[in-house]
């Protein structure tokens, strides 16, 4: 009988071992859900996701306005000149790092217009981007889309994107797609066209690969290109691949600028998730672009990192630490001690405008984040002479905010630029571009 007790006591040990039990909550793993259905996170620092707006917690944002010396900022002479190169400064420091002395040359080489397209509304040509002295080994492929009545320079949208659109096919404007995609998040072409736009769309991982550093079989991308002789990986403080991509789109626009069919002056940026942390920190620092267009971004993009609500600091530092540079990890778990936070990325856009998206299912993003962090950067936009969100509660569903120069819609929906996003966009952008 003894034995037979022990026998059962060493059973039950490995049944609740296998079930694996969450050390903090005594729950299994899987089925960590909030009251709502929520699934839940544990990062490795112990932190819970959170969708509770009662459990958001106090935070106090670093402020704008106000130099590292105290001095207040009143007038648009010292933001330019002094607290932006501030705060553009502590985000190389701190998040997305610098961009080595030894990046890549950039050399072009642009296509012969294809005609017929959409009808015949719109000619297509392939812009051909290499990195580095071999041509070979970085290539990025931008598929441009320009009005076939223009008779001058347009305006353009360039939009990074997951699938790309690089075609094979005749006419066809469909994206040929070597892997599986989540989703085509490709724009509506013929109303773009139809507004007088261009479009131009980027692939990104052709720019840089979206993976760590170590991991096998990584393909060569800019980040690699620029590693002196002897050098295994980037610094602390170099670029991580958000900025590899940034910098990737700037070069476009150098070859964008100098295209006499398309208006140097009304060039606007477009990205999604990641992508969309791509396209606002781009806009931070190449002040040619006319707008940008931030869809979903979310953590360390434009929700406040300080709200403790969906994806966190913890998450992103764990599960991408290549997006960021190495001096993102001191602040897992020490959010507050962050020098800047997502409002303070919005604002060095300014004064070019900027829109912004989230979704009813996407909370992971912190929808109402990135609501908060915009009414944030409004200060600068109104010491700019510009106008700012023009609401302070809410965001109101459904109803995109674009009376100002800062536009926001919160959709009903997912993680994704819907057809409702693209119409408010549309009519944001025309204010600016038409």
């Amino acid at each position: 009988m003894r034995y037979t007790s022990i026998l059962r006591v060493l059973l039950a040990i490995v049944i609740i071992s296998s079930i694996s039990l969450d050390a903090q909550t005594s729950q299994p793993v899987a089925s960590l859900k909030d009251a709502n259905g929520n699934s839940l996170k544990r990062a490795k620092t112990g932190h819970l996701t959170n969708y509770d707006e009662s459990k958001v917690g106090t935070y106090i944002l670093p402020s704008l306005l106000t130099l590292t010396n105290g001095q207040s900022v009143t007038d648009a002479a010292t933001w330019l000149n002094v607290r932006r190169p501030e705060i553009l400064k502590l985000y190389k420091d701190n998040i997305y790092g610098y961009i080595p002395t030894r990046a890549p040359s950039v050399r072009y080489e642009i296509s012969e217009p294809e005609t017929g397209l959409l009808n015949n509304t719109a000619i297509r040509k392939i812009l051909t981007v290499h990195f580095g002295p071999d041509t070979s080994t970085t290539v990025a492929h931008v598929v441009i889309y320009l009005p076939a009545s223009a008779k001058g320079p347009v305006p353009l949208l360039v939009h990074m994107t997951f699938a790309g659109a690089y075609p094979t096919k005749p006419n066809s404007v469909e994206p040929d797609l070597p892997h599986k995609s989540p989703f085509i998040e490709l724009g509506p072409i013929d109303e773009i066209i139809a507004h007088g736009y261009g479009y131009a769309v980027i692939h990104y991982t052709e720019i840089e690969p979206d993976m760590a550093w170590s991991k096998p079989g990584r393909p060569v991308g800019v980040r690699s290109l620029a590693l002196a002789q002897g050098q295994a990986e980037p610094g602390k403080q170099d670029w991580g691949s958000i900025s590899a991509w940034a910098w990737g789109v700037s070069k476009m626009i150098d070859y964008f600028v100098a295209d006499p069919s398309i208006d140097s002056k009304k060039i606007g940026l477009i990205g999604h998730s990641r992508l969309g942390k791509t396209v606002i920190w781009t806009g931070a620092q190449d002040t040619r672009l006319a707008l940008v267009f931030s869809s979903c971004a979310g953590e360390l993009g434009t929700s406040l990192a300080r709200r403790d609500y969906g994806e966190t600091v913890d998450d992103m530092a764990e599960n991408f630490p290549h997006q960021f540079c190495g001096s993102i990890q001191k602040f897992r778990g020490k959010w507050n001690s962050m020098p800047v936070d997502t409002h303070m990325i919005i604002a060095l856009n300014a004064p070019h405008p900027v829109f912004i998206t989230g979704g009813t299912k996407d909370l992971w993003a912190d929808p109402k984040g990135e609501f908060l962090a915009e009414v944030e950067a409004g200060s600068v936009y109104r010491l700019l002479g510009k106008k700012d969100l023009g609401e302070t509660e809410g965001p109101p569903l459904d109803k995109p905010l674009t009376s100002g120069d800062l536009g926001f819609h919160f959709h009903t929906g997912g993680h994704a630029i819907l057809p409702a996003d693209w119409a408010a966009f549309l009519s944001f952008a025309d204010k600016y571009l038409k």
